[in-house]
């Protein structure tokens, strides 16, 4: 294996379109129309490189680009020592590609009613697993539609490189996986799209769709630049399979902006941003003068998912009328 074969370059992408890259770090709950703000780095892996690069600073289009190009790489590319590093601080633990599939396989049992639909498990005597496609169109069940299975939402809780949504290589071993044998949530919906379309501008439409219905969140900012990339680059392989050529470069940044929505940085835990729960002090003025109040998190002190004061993490409900789109995740929570 070479980092070539797995790694996406930022570089490459910065090249192609700045505008690309940066839409791809934008934080949306944070950011407004005035000012962009990203998303931050949210370890200590980099600290020793300097400013730009500590536990709360924003990841920027420069700190990832030019010489720094190659700083941010998947986990199969990393040494072992930053990976049990991150084991032990994050408890980040990836999946390899034979158990994502057989997860996945059991979402589709249950929404196709039917076991097989996209592929047959193979538990080898060897102890290794791998899987056989199945290369006939998807049939769908009687009463549902190739469209009601691409626009049915889907979530990878901490989602990391994002494994169970898009399988360009196995996130253990760091093998490359060929578009006709991909596993992954959306890897499915895009299987689905490119058999149900001829035209590009259809192909685009549904495939957008597609797009809005796969939702994940991540703490670490690294990996969810590089979750954000993989889906962005599935988005170009699928493309390709289907029509030979790239896709343009409008197509991209709208796909971008989708991704920058639905993959987002949470602690999964409390439904805010990373570390922005916290003591709070306020300035009570009163017939004796000023007086100081601190106060704790009271979601952090009683568990209560909605009594957090930090910053709660917004998503985007492609569904809804344009000015309700924004919402908060936990209030999709019973």
């Amino acid at each position: 294996m070479t980092t070539s074969q797995i790694d996406i370059k930022e570089n490459e992408i910065f090249e192609l379109s700045p505008e690309l890259l940066n839409v791809l770090l934008k934080d949306h709950t944070l950011s407004t129309d005035e000012r962009q703000v990203n998303i931050f780095w949210a370890t200590d892996n980099y600290a020793d490189r300097g400013e730009g690069y500590q536990y709360t600073d924003q990841i920027t289009v420069e700190a990832i680009t030019g010489t720094n190009g190659d700083v941010i790489v998947p986990r199969a590319v990393k040494s072992r020592e930053q990976q049990q590093q991150r084991s032990r601080e994050m408890a980040e633990v990836f999946t390899p590609s034979w158990i994502c599939n057989k997860q996945n396989n059991l979402v589709d049992n249950a929404w196709f009613g039917r076991d097989g639909v996209f592929n047959t498990e193979v538990d080898n005597p060897d102890g290794t697993h791998s899987w056989i496609v199945n290369t006939e169109p998807i049939v769908f069940p009687e009463g549902k539609t190739w469209r009601d299975y691409v626009n049915e939402n889907r979530l990878e809780i901490t989602c990391g490189e994002a494994p169970y949504l898009v399988s360009r290589y196995d996130t253990v071993n760091g093998e490359p996986i060929s578009v006709e044998c991909r596993i992954g949530l959306l890897d499915r919906k895009l299987r689905v799209v490119s058999e149900n379309t001829e035209t590009s501008g259809e192909w685009l439409k549904a495939t957008q769709a597609a797009y809005m219905s796969i939702y994940g969140f991540e703490w670490q900012g690294d990996n969810l630049v590089l979750a954000r990339e993989a889906l962005l680059y599935t988005f170009v392989d699928y493309y390709r399979a289907k029509f030979g050529k790239d896709p343009q470069l409008k197509s991209l940044l709208y796909i971008a902006y989708i991704i920058s929505w639905n993959i987002w940085q949470m602690d999964g835990l409390k439904g805010v941003i990373p570390n922005s729960c916290g003591e709070r002090r306020n300035v009570v003025i009163d017939l004796f003068g000023e007086t100081e109040i601190i106060s704790q998190c009271e979601g952090c002190k009683s568990g209560d998912i909605k009594k957090h004061n930090g910053t709660y993490a917004l998503i985007k409900d492609w569904s809804a009328p344009k000015a309700k789109q924004k919402i908060r995740f936990i209030d999709l929570i019973n």
